[in-house]
């Protein structure tokens, strides 16, 4: 399973390089974003985790400001250690920011929130919206450990060019609600 999911990681990781070095002309992000703000509804008292993006992954920043501005607290995810679920802390557009795990920055201080809606980042998809992560498992611990507590949505943002075949899936594996890319939302 392990060489199958390498195989298609770097099949994803090349489309994703390909579609971000493309964004600028494609109004790729902008159009992504669009697709992601009329997903995720009205934002008003909500709390919705994005995150900071890392080599070449499409930037939610610009919905995150735009869900800020609308009344949602935002947060990002922290690592706290391997084997373990992300934590969340408080995000706005001027927040200071430190290097984090992974590469990732993350807020320098900030309260904890817990999410109602999670935008997660991913390196492919699926049309049954099944994620294929990096490897690390944080992503469907936390679904799982948010789920257990309260309802959550997770949707998945990418390029639409990081679709692929059917993926093989593992007990752990957690679907998400829904893919958004710039050529619109796949649901499952």
């Amino acid at each position: 399973m392990s060489e199958v999911k390498t195989a298609l990681r770097q099949t994803a990781y090349t489309a994703r390089k390909r579609a971000f070095d493309l964004r600028a002309e494609t109004g790729a992000v902008a159009a992504a974003t669009a697709h992601l703000l009329a997903e995720i509804g009205p934002a008003q008292g909500r709390v919705i985790a994005g995150y900071l993006p890392i080599r070449t992954e499409i930037d939610p920043r610009p919905a995150m400001a735009a869900l800020h501005q609308a009344g949602a607290q935002i947060g990002v995810p922290v690592i706290a250690g391997p084997g373990l679920p992300l934590d969340f802390r408080l995000w706005t557009p001027d927040a200071a920011l430190i290097p984090g795990p992974f590469g990732a920055m993350i807020p320098q201080s900030g309260d904890w929130v817990i999410p109602d809606t999670l935008i997660v980042p991913l390196v492919g998809f699926d049309a049954a919206c099944n994620r294929l992560g990096y490897g690390g498992g944080f992503y469907d611990r936390t679904l799982a450990r948010l789920a257990a507590a309260n309802p959550v949505r997770a949707l998945g943002f990418a390029f639409a060019a990081q679709e692929l075949p059917p993926l093989p899936l593992e007990p752990t594996d957690i679907p998400l609600d829904a893919i958004v890319t710039e050529a619109g939302v796949i649901r499952r």
